[in-house]
């Protein structure tokens, strides 16, 4: 297929999946929690990420003033409250409470982690670069905390095992059939050893 055989739309915010995180902020004493679809991974050493926040949502100044964040993976069973999350605002009415979700506070920031999720990440703002709908918060990763049952015994995450969901153009999917490991295009075939008789 080749660009004849496809229709040009205007530019957009069109990348899909993405992952729709529950982000935790504030303090244990007064958590609060939003949705964010514009998230991922900046850096490897040291260990970097982002999330884009519409200055007009209550978190960003939360977010802004405390300088921290986690980010909570989400899954299947917790689908429902990544959408509630997403649409209501923590100025009108306590959303985690109201979902009976309950945090803890994190190992490295004071932000809250939420005890629901899997896999929590907690950061630390550097930079907050804005761009126009969006500010990005550029975040060091100080440490994440991964449920027992999500590690295997050579200290492995396995990922697979937490029924982790993604975001695709307003619509919440959850991942399924896994297709390959990274390097399978290229790996050559194990040769089966010959028993000796």
């Amino acid at each position: 297929m080749n660009t004849s055989d496809k229709i040009k739309l205007k530019g957009g915010a069109i990348l899909a999946p993405v992952p729709a995180v529950i982000v935790t902020c504030g303090s244990v004493e007064k958590p609060n929690a939003l949705t964010i679809a514009w998230t991922g991974t900046l850096n490897t050493i040291p260990p970097k990420t982002y999330i884009s926040v519409r200055p007009e949502r209550y978190s960003y100044n939360l977010i802004k003033e405390s300088g921290e964040f986690v980010i909570n993976l989400t899954t299947k069973d917790l689908v429902r409250a990544t959408d509630y999350l997403g649409v209501r605002s923590g100025k009108n009415e306590d959303k985690l409470k109201n979902l009976g979700l309950t945090v803890s506070v994190g190992q490295e920031v004071s932000a809250p982690v939420l005890n629901a999720s899997p896999v929590s990440i907690e950061c630390k703002v550097s930079e907050i670069i804005p761009l126009g709908s969006h500010d990005m918060f550029v975040a060091d990763v100080l440490c994440v905390n991964v449920a027992n049952e999500l590690m295997n015994e050579e200290g492995r995450i396995c990922l697979e095992k937490a029924g982790l969901i993604a975001y695709s153009h307003g619509e919440y999917f959850a991942l399924g059939e896994k297709l390959g490991s990274f390097g399978y295009s290229v790996k050559k075939p194990v040769k089966k050893k010959r028993r000796k008789k």
